[in-house]
């Protein structure tokens, strides 16, 4: 069904907040003087008569119709909820001391030279950390024999400014250390 407009009559358009007059019809192209007396051009298509409601009352009963052309005159405020987070949780350095992820092969390396260099990523990241003020470091080291871990645990217990703990098992399973670094402290 296709609109028939008449000069003079009230249309509001479809897909944005204006409506206005109708001043001109020709062909398929309606000109409209808004409310805000700008003269604007549209198509058919683009335009519903708001005068004679009548003809909109097939689509829509008056009740919902009402609705329409206030939700299409006041702008629905968008509710945004904001998450809080921690200071805690803004970053986590994670080093994976895995041999495998550290060196592209392990050829030719003792089992003293894999820990021994371990360690000395550990020691450069927590350094890093501290120097950068991180609030937490997780060092992942993988369950095996243990050595790596208690090896680690020495190493931290060797700083003041640190505690550490078994990281998050749902996220890390056994095989994560958790590095808290204290700020502010002298």
């Amino acid at each position: 069904m296709t609109q028939k407009f008449e000069i003079g009559d009230k249309v509001a358009v479809l897909d944005d907040d204006i409506s206005g007059v109708v001043i001109k019809v020709q062909n398929n192209e309606i000109s409209v003087e808004t409310t805000d007396n700008f003269s604007m051009t549209f198509f058919v298509n683009e335009l519903v008569n708001i005068n004679n409601s009548n003809e909109l009352s097939g689509f829509f009963s008056t009740q919902s119709l009402g609705s329409v052309l206030k939700d299409k005159e006041e702008p629905k405020k968008r509710n945004f909820v904001k998450e809080k987070r921690s200071r805690k949780d803004e970053f986590v350095l994670e080093v994976d001391l895995h041999i495998e992820k550290l060196v592209p092969s392990k050829r030719g390396m003792s089992n003293y030279d894999i820990l021994t260099f371990q360690m000395e990523t550990a020691k450069r990241q927590l350094d890093f950390a501290i120097k950068n003020r991180m609030p937490k470091v997780v060092f992942i080291h993988g369950v095996g024999e243990g050595v790596l871990k208690a090896e680690l645990d020495f190493m931290l217990g060797r700083y003041d400014n640190i505690s550490f703990q078994d990281a998050n098992y749902q996220k890390y399973g056994l095989g994560a250390t958790e590095v808290y670094i204290k700020q502010n402290v002298k």
